[in-house]
């Protein structure tokens, strides 16, 4: 385990999770949960994410190459569209997540949280490609640090929340927040498609 490879793994891994989108995202769900139900949504999001991070940090390139032939750029592509699309609503609506009555808690907590605003396209494609830089080692620890601090984070938003509302900070950010996060995804888009180009490039 290389320290410096260490530290570079998890800040980089730090940035993709967005813990910021994830405090304004508890934030807004004040108005719907209790403070036991948001400690659950935080806990149960967080380990769903982590176990979605480490399944795809082992099997995903045999997932993606083997089992159904999907090549990376394909998956940055559509992963790309849909955290562009939730970026989007962000910035638009004032929200990351329009909340229907019958919606269960536990399915909340599976999708959208933990995938893909945790577990999201940024993520698993770090994943997936940071061990051949960073080393296995580094890479798992980098993805427990960067989710602890995201759930921690996630624990103390009610609060963070509160402050910011009282500051008439909080729906600025979200909106500012969004604009990132729909920047992301079209720059994950980019990406693909500079990576498809290259391979047809190849052929």
């Amino acid at each position: 385990m290389n320290a410096s490879l260490l530290l570079s793994s998890f800040v980089a891994f730090f940035a993709l999770v967005n813990p910021i989108q994830k405090i304004l995202l508890v934030s807004t769900l004040k108005q719907n949960f209790n403070r036991k139900e948001l400690n659950y949504i935080s806990l149960k999001s967080s380990l769903t994410a982590l176990v979605i991070l480490i399944f795809f940090l082992f099997l995903g390139e045999l997932i993606f190459h083997y089992v159904f032939h999907i090549q990376l750029y394909a998956f940055k592509i559509t992963c790309g569209i849909v955290l562009m699309i939730n970026g989007l609503l962000g910035l638009q609506k004032g929200n990351f997540l329009q909340i229907d009555g019958k919606m269960r808690i536990d399915d909340l907590t599976a999708v959208p949280i933990a995938l893909p605003m945790i577990a999201g396209p940024a993520t698993i494609t770090a994943a997936v490609t940071f061990t051949a830089n960073y080393g296995r080692v580094n890479t798992i620890l980098s993805i427990f640090l960067a989710l602890l601090i995201n759930y921690l984070l996630m624990l103390a938003a009610p609060r963070i929340g509160s402050v910011l509302i009282r500051h008439n900070f909080m729906n600025a950010l979200i909106r500012i927040t969004g604009l990132i996060v729909a920047t992301i995804g079209l720059q994950m888009i980019f990406d693909g498609l500079g990576s498809y180009i290259q391979y047809l490039g190849t052929i």
